[in-house]
């Protein structure tokens, strides 16, 4: 090897060595900043109690258990629509040209920027339900529909062929084959891929500003989805570009963080569950 060649790979490889080390820095200090200003201004009473604009309390419980109501409203609408329709376009859809563009358009949905979402949310859903929960997590629904779909069709792919031959020469039929065999062996994929998906729910605000609304009302579920209310994101938004309360702001990032942190890991966690199982 040429003495010149030898100092091209060196260079590479230091310069791949920097990039490392720089995201590595960037991320930690992201986290670290958020946390150091985040952390302190948390307390019990400001994760249990709603805004008192009399007092001049503020408390985030509304927007906690607002996030929570949209998280669990998404799920169970876009669940069964993106593992039903991965399930007809892998094992049952026999027009490739009609599976080619349904996955075109999924992957179309999944580039779309945010903000036209809750463009057309609000015209669609906002004007039918009113500025609500309900109308924030159809948005969501639309928006997390190709993450469900993508997801479950690649681990649905991974499914080996011989698997659903050696149950049809049992005589089972073509649903008892996907109820029995394809799903339970794919199921870590669709797992995962919902847990993803509650992470971009989060996170997610361009969309909500336009259909959920800015209350910070403390109601319960059902109730709740009727009526506009402000997730954790929204919250951090008007807070810290309203109102100015930057210390608010960067404990409602704090606990984002830590939300964030914690669906990562349960994703890695779900992944190795299910490869050890399979591998046993």
């Amino acid at each position: 090897m040429s003495a010149s060649r030898k100092w091209f790979i060196r260079l590479v490889r230091f310069g791949m060595y920097l990039a490392t080390a720089l995201t590595a820095l960037l991320t930690l200090f992201i986290v670290a900043y958020v946390l150091v200003k985040g952390i302190p201004n948390l307390s019990w009473q400001f994760l249990s109690t709603k805004p008192s604009y009399l007092s001049g309390n503020i408390g985030i419980l509304p927007d906690i258990l607002n996030t929570v109501y949209i998280v669990i409203a998404t799920l169970v609408i876009v669940i069964p629509l993106g593992v039903g329709a991965a399930v007809y376009l892998t094992e049952y859809a026999s027009n490739k040209k009609l599976v080619a563009v349904i996955e075109y358009a999924a992957e179309a949905l999944s580039g779309i920027p945010s903000i036209i979402y809750g463009l057309v949310g609000m015209l669609m859903f906002a004007g039918t339900f009113g500025t609500s929960l309900m109308a924030g997590a159809l948005t969501l629904v639309i928006m997390n529909l190709p993450t469900i779909l993508r997801n479950t069709q690649e681990s649905l792919k991974t499914v080996p062929q011989s698997y659903r031959e050696g149950a049809f020469g049992l005589g089972a039929g073509k649903w008892r084959v996907v109820r029995t065999v394809v799903l339970p062996g794919c199921v870590d994929g669709v797992i995962t891929g919902c847990i993803l998906s509650v992470g971009r729910i989060l996170g997610e605000s361009a969309a909500l500003l336009f259909t959920a609304g800015f209350a910070h009302a403390l109601n319960g579920f059902f109730e709740g989805l009727g009526s506009a209310g402000a997730t954790l994101t929204v919250a951090l938004y008007v807070y810290a570009k309203e109102q100015g309360e930057f210390g608010v702001a960067f404990g409602i990032a704090a606990i984002l963080l830590v939300l964030s942190f914690c669906i990562n890991l349960s994703a890695g966690a779900v992944t190795n569950y299910y490869q050890k199982k399979n591998a046993i």
